[in-house]
């Protein structure tokens, strides 16, 4: 499997735990870290991180960080945050609202603006997981609140996210 693989994996699970906490929660931070180093540093996550198997070379565990707080400006939170060398990726879930089509270009800028698309009759929810590896890989999946059995994901989903996610690494 690779490197990409092993990302694609974590943020599936990742994606599968914040979706079983329901919809309209904040956004939640995690630290990608090597199953194999995390268990030879806290040997008690063992049965917990594998159900007792052996883990795969390559497998990834998502470490939530609690206490995480984006605030308003999502960037500047990101752009407090490094990591250390045994954190391989980091990963963020989020949700958010869009307008499709031209649904939006009546609204005024600023906080008038949002309140307007939180109360559009056209509005959609979503909720992406991006993450981002050391090794410059990168990934998102996504779902839409009305298509909750479809996921979407690819390389390129939030590129903005993912180039954010991946300075904390540097």
């Amino acid at each position: 499997m690779s490197t990409s693989d092993d990302l694609v994996a974590g943020l599936l699970e990742i994606e599968h735990h914040v979706s079983g906490l329901g919809w309209d929660q904040p956004a939640r931070l995690f630290a990608l870290v090597p199953t194999t180093e995390l268990i030879a540093a806290e040997p008690q996550l063992a049965q917990h991180l594998t159900g007792g198997t052996a883990p795969r070379p390559g497998h990834l565990s998502a470490v939530e960080q609690e206490g995480f707080a984006g605030g308003d400006d999502l960037g500047e939170a990101l752009a407090r945050i490094s990591w250390p060398a045994t954190v391989a990726g980091v990963a963020l879930s989020l949700e958010r609202l869009f307008l499709p089509g031209s649904a939006d270009t009546d609204l005024p800028p600023g906080p008038t603006g949002d309140e307007q698309a939180r109360r559009h009759p056209a509005r959609e929810e979503i909720r992406v997981v991006v993450g981002a590896l050391r090794g410059g890989d990168s990934y998102g999946v996504a779902r839409i609140r009305s298509h909750p059995d479809e996921l979407l994901s690819g390389s390129d989903l939030v590129p903005g996210l993912a180039a954010a996610l991946a300075r904390t690494l540097d």
